[in-house]
């Protein structure tokens, strides 16, 4: 078969979702609402978090890389241009493989991680246990790539198996557990194999053509099937199973039958979500918008994942986002019914960077004092408008008017424009009283007196309504 026949025919037809490695959203009209009452209740606890610290490490950490993508040629273009070494593909593809034989992050303590997300005012983790290139972070007995390997200097470390412990420590602080894992595996036979089909040319999707080797595509589907389930079952409460890769899927001639593995794990974790991410169908059970925010409500339930920094994996030198601006996306994105799982890559030596913390930091202090307006909270029309965004829990409507800049000049009376009547308001985090006017179709509200020498992240209002 030629190169450009199979081109043809193994065309991948989620690629238009894809773009330099970040995927686009599935559409909110294609949602299909689980009807299972354990599984609405976990959605429904989903929906209460609003916040998750999403880690992207591996061996790729060590130095300094995009996560997987430079492994495709296909990918090249883009994924390839922070390598600043002169090496041939197939050098370099050898080369990424081998990382395992040098990572060794043994200062890697988990029960540290926790503490500071807890203190970030995270509410979940969602945990890269194995990405495209397909080394796990977990114990699996189904791969010899991974980080309890003999050929990984870690493998003798207490922490070994990070998932484990990592998992254990973050639940100790009352935090879930949402395990990523891609449905791809760029390093197993069954999926990419030089002696296939295209050879030694690597692109996201097999090597081969799934219908005319069904076995072994089946040999990976069963792989893939029992890595989940191996998951679900060793590595105790799982809440959420997000699943990247979604070129994986029935429509690409990738089935790997994902709805059989997760109605068995149904079975004995029964509340457990199913983010099968730009799939859609009743086992995408919320919608995951990559480094980008809806411009509006979804209506269905979602979650925006976006670098604290500038890649999901760690970078050398990397620029970190502030607290302030933080807390601006997290309020536009809460105030549209979203999620935001803020991702930091942590070190090779199993340090979170000095950047990041210091921004968690910030981020823990205007959450310490303001948290009510954001978790537990559900949309309040008209959701973001003139500056002013809103949240509430039953009578109880939150107002938010944000500042870009500690430069911005406070305003000391704010426009809200809020259809609802309203009993009244006071100042979140003091607890003063508001003076407030009604004119014409908004409310115009009278800060306390108080002395602003900079602009604070925002003023937070508690409105009661009749």
């Amino acid at each position: 078969m030629s190169e450009e026949i199979f081109e043809t025919e193994m065309t991948d037809s989620s690629e238009e979702k894809i773009l330099d490695g970040v995927h686009n959203y599935s559409s909110a009209r294609d949602y299909v609402k689980p009807t299972d009452p354990k599984v609405l209740k976990q959605l429904e606890w989903f929906q209460d978090q609003k916040l998750a610290l999403m880690m992207h490490w591996g061996p790729y950490s060590q130095i300094g890389v995009v996560e997987s993508w430079a492994l495709s040629d296909q990918d090249a273009d883009w994924s390839r241009d922070c390598i600043d070494w002169e090496v041939d593909a197939e050098t370099f593809k050898k080369q990424y493989f081998d990382l395992n034989k040098t990572f060794n992050p043994i200062r890697f303590q988990p029960e540290e991680w926790a503490k500071a997300a807890e203190a970030a005012g995270f509410k979940y983790l969602v945990f890269t246990t194995k990405h495209h290139d397909g080394f796990c972070m977990w114990d699996s007995k189904y791969s010899d790539y991974k980080i309890t390997a003999e050929d990984c200097p870690y493998h003798t470390h207490q922490y070994a198996d990070i998932c484990s412990h990592l998992f254990e420590s973050f639940r100790k602080k009352g935090m879930g557990i949402a395990a990523y894992f891609s449905k791809a595996d760029w390093h197993i036979p069954s999926y990419w194999n030089s002696e296939t089909g295209r050879g030694t040319f690597t692109w996201r999707g097999p090597s081969y053509d799934t219908e005319k080797n069904p076995e072994r595509f089946e040999e990976f589907v069963q792989f893939t099937q029992n890595q989940i389930l191996e998951l679900a079952s060793n590595y105790g409460k799982i809440d959420v199973l997000w699943f990247d890769a979604g070129w994986v899927c029935k429509e690409s001639k990738q089935d790997i039958r994902l709805g059989e593995v997760i109605d068995k794990i149904r079975e004995f974790q029964p509340w457990i979500l199913s983010a099968d991410r730009t799939v859609g169908g009743p086992y995408e059970n919320y919608v995951t918008p990559e480094q980008c925010v809806p411009d509006e409500p979804l209506g269905v339930p979602w979650e925006s994942c976006i670098t604290m920094g500038t890649s999901f994996s760690f970078r050398y030198e990397d620029t970190y986002k502030t607290p302030r601006e933080i807390i601006n996306l997290l309020v536009d994105i809460v105030a549209k019914g979203g999620n935001l799982a803020l991702n930091v890559g942590p070190q090779p030596d199993g340090r979170l960077p000095e950047g990041a913390l210091r921004t968690m930091k910030g981020m823990g202090e205007w959450l310490s004092v303001y948290g009510e307006a954001i978790y537990g909270t559900r949309v309040c029309a008209p959701y973001k408008k003139d500056n002013v965004a809103f949240t509430r829990k039953d009578n109880t409507v939150y107002a938010f008017y944000m500042y870009a800049s500690e430069e911005d000049t406070v305003q000391t009376e704010i426009s809200v424009p809020l259809p609802l009547e309203i009993k009244s308001v006071h100042m979140v985090g003091t607890g003063e009283a508001v003076e407030y006017k009604k004119i014409k179709d908004k409310y115009v509200f009278r800060l306390p007196a108080g002395n602003y020498e900079k602009a604070p992240i925002g003023h937070v209002f508690k409105i009661e309504i009749l």
